[in-house]
């Protein structure tokens, strides 16, 4: 179960604080006047990504908590990702040994300890001055992989130093220049990168109405830091150009694979016609996604598109997922539908957000720890023991997990 907003908490502890039902409580009315006022102040305190959201919010100026939390149109498939996760229940199995559990993963050479990828999630300085090389450390720190934004705050180089030797991907946005793409794909190979992740979903742009509402809120002078004309370094020194190219088509990625030695994995798939296009063309991997919520309001979570992917692989290649991770739990449900590796955006975002590098830290341990609980509870103690024999679809979401983000 999730949490509500901390606003939500807040106004049913004041209901409770005033309620003529407490008069006589004198003692339990004060307590909850102070746990009001209570803020948390170390990242070891927080106890779930919710809570870790909560304390985000308060700190992430107004404009940039809204384009971090945005969807597209009604946030249909924002929340259809999280959602998503409700329709499927876990089969645990008993008296397992499960003394020694391996979370470690090889995935297309990139080895971590954990299946939990951090997703390119763009302008990270916007949450807090640590920023993406914050985040490179955290992982590091972690031993996490990480997949870079072509939208990054901080030079590719400087994120990839901060990786101390543990490599990383690089996410790509084509533009719609090819020799803007080319350039790009040939720096992310000189900074150390061995895969591409080629972001398609996005051809035509995105109605994000929750951003709006949200910059609305935000009486600071943007325009000081928004248009001054500056570039994001990944495109510094390049011709100016449109973020993609609608023109786009599946001969691109032979293109890319005669541009680069990387490993090109297509991310923004959905369905098993795509999936087996991405696999006929030459694709390395797949990562189903729907750019958590922001790519076209389709009303399907990603793990509800998931199986049908990994059906039409077919195993050929490798598939991994993001979108509404919020719980290990539902890392466990996604690497038992099929998927190799997850990814999260947002949940780091706020770890960082609410605390820096400490924050994403943080977030990466309560991950790890409640995605090993949910093995040893459900007796498997390795990636590769995971089936979907683990998991019980039953076609049905909990609506409760929906809550609004306006402001």
């Amino acid at each position: 179960m999730s949490y509500p907003p901390s606003n939500y908490r807040r106004a049913f502890l004041q209901f409770l604080a005033g309620s003529p039902l407490l008069t006589t409580y004198e003692a339990f009315a004060a307590e909850v006047e102070e746990t009001l006022g209570e803020k948390l102040t170390d990242p070891s305190q927080v106890i779930n990504i919710f809570e870790m959201e909560d304390i985000a919010r308060e700190k992430i100026p107004p404009a940039h908590y809204g384009y971090l939390i945005s969807g597209t149109d009604s946030d249909g498939s924002l929340h259809a990702n999280r959602m998503g996760y409700t329709r499927f229940q876990i089969r645990p199995r008993r008296l397992v040994n499960v003394r020694n559990i391996d979370t470690s993963i090889n995935f297309l050479g990139a080895e971590a300890g954990s299946p939990i990828f951090t997703s390119p999630v763009g302008s990270c300085g916007g949450f807090h001055k640590d920023s993406d090389i914050g985040v490179a450390r955290a992982t590091a720190a972690k031993n996490h992989h990480m997949i870079l934004s072509t939208q990054a705050s901080d030079p590719i180089e400087d994120v990839m130093a901060a990786r101390d030797g543990k490599g990383m991907w690089f996410q790509l946005y084509s533009t719609n220049r090819w020799e803007n793409t080319v350039a790009m794909l040939q720096r992310a190979e000189r900074a150390g990168c061995t895969t591409v992740c080629f972001t398609i979903d996005l051809p035509s742009g995105r109605n994000v109405e929750t951003q709006t509402l949200w910059q609305r809120v935000d009486d600071r002078f943007c325009e000081e830091c928004h248009y001054d004309g500056k570039q994001k370094p990944m495109m510094e020194g390049l011709p100016p150009a449109g973020l993609v190219d609608p023109a786009l088509t599946w001969d691109v990625i032979g293109r890319m694979k005669d541009a680069t030695s990387m490993n090109v994995m297509v991310k923004g798939l959905e369905t098993a016609e795509d999936a087996d296009a991405a696999v006929r063309a030459g694709c390395d991997g797949i990562i189903v996604s729907n750019h958590g919520g922001r790519a076209t309001d389709t009303g399907r979570g990603t793990i509800e598109c998931l199986p049908e992917v990994i059906a039409a692989v077919r195993g050929r290649i490798p598939v991994m997922v993001d979108g509404g991770i919020r719980r290990g739990t539902d890392v466990f449900k996604a690497l038992a539908l099929g998927a190799t590796a997850v990814g999260i955006g947002r949940p780091y975002c706020w770890g960082l957000g609410a605390f820096g590098q400490a924050g994403v830290e943080r977030v990466l341990d309560l991950l790890d720890r409640e995605f090993r609980i949910t093995m040893g509870g459900s007796g498997v103690t390795s990636l590769a023991q995971l089936s979907n024999d683990y998991i019980l679809d039953t076609g049905m979401r909990n609506p409760d997990e929906f809550t609004s983000f306006v402001p």
